[in-house]
C-alpha cells in the first residue's frame, strides 16, 4: 500500500494526549530568547506568584492530596481519596488538590461533605480542565513550577494516592524538598499499597541498596491503606513540626476580605 492510500490517523479520544495547547510556554523553555521578551516573561512570572499568593495567604493550614484525574467515581482509590478528604477536613486543616476530576475531585468532595474547606490549584493545559465542583476557590496557573510552589508553600502534609506522571512529579519534588532541608520534615502519606508496592521495591532494593540514598530516606514514607493509619501520621508529623504557622491579619488597606 502506498503513502498515497494511507489512512489519515485518528484523534487521540484522551484529552489528555490532546498535545502541548499554546506554545508560548515550551518556546520560552526552548533556550535563549531575546532580552526584552525575557524581562516580560519575568513579570508574568513575578505576577503569577502575587495572584497565587493573594488567593491562598488566609486558606490556613492546608494538606495537599495528590492523584490522577482518571480514577472514575467508584473506583475503591476514589473512595479512598474521598474519606480521607473528610478526615482530614476533621483534623480542620484545609484539604488542597490540583482541582481536577479523578483523585481531586474525590478528597475536596469529601471535605465538602465534612464541612471542611477545599481548595483547586489548577494547570492550564490544552484539554481546558474543568474544576470540580466540590472546591470553594479554584486558581488556574500557567506555570507547573508557580503552582508547585503553591501547593507545597500552604501545605503542612502530602497525601499521594495513584497515579501518572504528574503525581510522580509532585511526589518525588515533596520527598526531595524533605530530604534536603528544603521544608520542613512534613508527613509524605503514600495511599494504595498495592500500586505503590513495585515502587516501594525498587526504592529500597535498588535506590537505597546502591547507595543512591540513605536507607532511613525511606522512612520518610508512610505507606498504607488505612485512613486511621495515614491521620496518625499526619498528626504524628505535624505535632513534631516547628511551630512555624502564623495566622495572617488582614489588612483594608491591601483590600483583603
Amino acid at each position: 500500500m502506498t503513502d498515497d492510500h494511507r489512512q489519515p490517523p485518528k484523534p487521540p479520544t484522551d484529552p489528555w494526549g490532546a498535545g502541548p495547547g499554546p506554545t508560548d510556554v515550551r518556546d520560552w523553555l526552548a533556550g535563549p530568547r531575546s532580552r526584552l521578551s525575557e524581562l516580560a516573561r519575568l513579570g508574568r512570572i513575578f505576577a503569577e506568584f502575587l495572584r497565587g499568593f493573594r488567593a491562598l495567604h488566609f486558606v490556613g493550614p492546608c494538606v495537599t492530596v495528590f492523584g490522577s484525574a482518571r480514577v472514575p467515581e467508584g473506583d475503591p482509590h476514589y473512595e479512598l481519596a474521598r474519606a480521607m478528604g473528610g478526615r482530614i477536613a476533621g483534623l480542620g486543616y484545609t484539604v488542597m488538590t490540583g482541582g481536577g476530576p479523578g483523585i481531586m475531585e474525590a478528597a475536596n468532595r469529601g471535605a465538602r461533605e465534612a464541612g471542611g474547606n477545599s481548595i483547586g490549584c489548577n494547570i492550564k493545559l490544552p484539554q481546558e480542565q474543568q474544576p470540580n465542583p466540590y472546591v470553594d476557590r479554584f486558581i488556574t496557573f500557567r506555570y507547573f513550577f508557580v503552582r508547585k510552589v503553591m501547593l507545597v508553600k500552604y501545605s503542612v502534609a502530602f497525601v499521594v494516592l495513584p497515579g501518572g506522571f504528574g503525581t510522580l512529579d509532585e511526589l518525588f519534588e515533596s520527598l526531595t524538598l524533605v530530604q534536603t532541608g528544603k521544608i520542613a520534615a512534613f508527613p509524605v502519606v503514600l495511599m494504595g499499597t498495592e500500586y505503590w508496592r513495585p515502587l516501594c521495591d525498587f526504592m529500597r532494593d535498588t535506590v537505597a541498596a546502591r547507595g543512591m540514598v540513605a536507607p532511613a530516606d525511606l522512612d520518610l514514607l508512610t505507606v498504607t491503606d488505612s485512613p486511621d493509619e495515614a491521620i496518625g501520621a499526619i498528626q504524628r508529623g505535624v505535632a513534631a513540626l516547628p511551630a512555624s504557622w502564623i495566622p495572617p491579619k488582614r489588612r483594608r488597606i491591601l483590600l483583603e476580605r
